[in-house]
């Protein structure tokens, strides 16, 4: 039991690596339950609320939530698994009898379904037919119980079943207008500037903080890809700059889930949910929007975590002169998350994004950037066979390259659920 244990309150990317320079900030382990959220209280609310409208602060949510652990690690567990008894208790095991203390449940997966029925009538046509779990509510209870920090996930703009439903705010087919667009696997997406969806997410961002999940992870904020690209056709704001459609995404869902920051209420994530999003792991050394839209500093004022998807494997040949990057887990880890953490910690960009203020008048740009702490940075690791058979010694490589880079947070994914390697390297508490 951890009752004991002390808390503090895929795709590959497409783009040209540039690798950042500078030195890194010596102040890159402080512990912090809300990462960033009152140094964006302080530099970038004003900007939010004059650009768009505010709501009134969430009320008191029903259940208990309990406080963000200072070094957050935990593992994956899908909506099929939520929902099977036996195999999610294996995993709840594994998490109370070893240094893990967190999980990440889906919420809304790949299908666009929920793993639970909230108590929003709106919203009970969505939930899943095939995996959910009926007890989710008391299942979260349990693990509270154990102290274990509950982490929902929420699979945003690819949704076939909400486009199947309203082919209106999909992306189309630019040879075919009247299609939905299609990536390889056949999954289909919601257009990034469909505001009408926007609330929608909104409604399962609540409904899921008050049945009780701690923390919502965004998932899938991106403009899709594995596809045919040439196909695509934007009829919501098809104009406008990806990486800025995105980032007024951002701010509308952080300005309707956080609470004015006058409120008393907002502490320890009691009366808002902590929030987190996962982007590609090439947005650490990449400056350009990966086609996708997602750009680490404009992601940064938004959300109290950034999850970038680390796994080695997702890395194209030659990333960073590596011919196999299957056999440098430790190398790749450790290189994308330093200039994350540099990224992080710095107090200027080159970057523009609306949440800055430019700089003067020179020529390149610069931008001035909130600070924000190190451990804002919490990745994904790999602890799934692809392309080839991750071994132990590649799981623990990858987590002495985040302790190596200045971080000791880490998520750990694997979509069978099984983490045969990732179980040989736990240390038994």
């Amino acid at each position: 039991m951890k009752a004991s244990r002390r808390r503090s309150a895929y795709a590959l990317a497409i783009g040209s690596v540039v690798v950042a320079t500078g030195v890194f900030a010596t102040d890159l382990g402080g512990k912090i339950v809300r990462a960033g959220a009152d140094a964006f209280a302080s530099s970038t609310v004003s900007f939010e609320r004059a650009t768009s409208t505010s709501s009134a602060s969430p009320e008191k949510p029903k259940v208990a939530h309990i406080a963000t652990p200072a070094s957050v690690r935990a593992i994956y567990m899908t909506q099929c698994v939520v929902g099977t008894p036996s195999f999610r208790s294996d995993l709840v095991k594994l998490i109370d009898t070893t240094e893990l203390n967190a999980v990440v449940i889906d919420i809304k997966d790949y299908t666009g379904r929920l793993a639970f029925t909230p108590e929003d009538p709106s919203l009970k046509d969505s939930v899943s037919p095939a995996c959910r779990a009926p007890d989710m509510r008391e299942f979260i209870k349990g693990l509270h119980e154990k102290n274990i920090y509950v982490i929902g996930r929420i699979t945003v703009f690819q949704d076939p079943y909400y486009t199947a439903l309203h082919p209106d705010l999909a992306v189309k087919r630019l040879s075919n207008k009247e299609a939905n667009w299609k990536d390889h696997k056949g999954l289909s997406f919601i257009d990034v500037s469909a505001k009408p969806y926007w609330d929608y997410i909104v409604k399962i961002a609540n409904a899921s903080y008050e049945i009780g999940f701690d923390e919502l992870n965004f998932d899938y904020i991106r403009f899709p890809s594995d596809g045919n690209m040439k196909d695509t056709f934007y009829t919501w704001n098809p104009s406008m700059e990806k990486s800025e459609a995105l980032e007024r995404f951002y701010m509308y869902l952080h300005d309707r889930l956080k609470p004015t920051p006058s409120s008393a209420k907002a502490t320890d994530g009691q009366w808002a949910p902590v929030m987190s999003v996962d982007l590609f792991g090439m947005v650490t050394t990449n400056y350009d929007d990966l086609n996708i839209g997602q750009v680490l500093e404009r992601a940064m004022p938004y959300f109290d975590f950034i999850d970038p998807m680390v796994y080695p494997s997702h890395y194209p040949v030659g990333f960073n002169g590596y011919k196999n990057v299957n056999e440098h887990s430790y190398d790749i880890v450790h290189f994308s998350l330093a200039h994350a953490v540099e990224r992080t910690v710095a107090t200027t960009t080159q970057i523009s994004a609306l949440a800055f203020s430019r700089i003067g008048t020179s020529t390149p740009a610069m931008y001035a950037k909130p600070t924000y702490p190190a451990s804002k940075i919490r990745p994904w690791l790999q602890s799934f066979d692809y392309p080839v058979a991750y071994t132990p010694e590649m799981v623990s490589a990858q987590i002495k390259a985040n302790t190596d880079a200045g971080l000791n947070a880490y998520l750990f994914w694997d979509p069978a659920n099984k983490y045969r390697s990732l179980r040989a390297v736990l240390q038994s508490e």
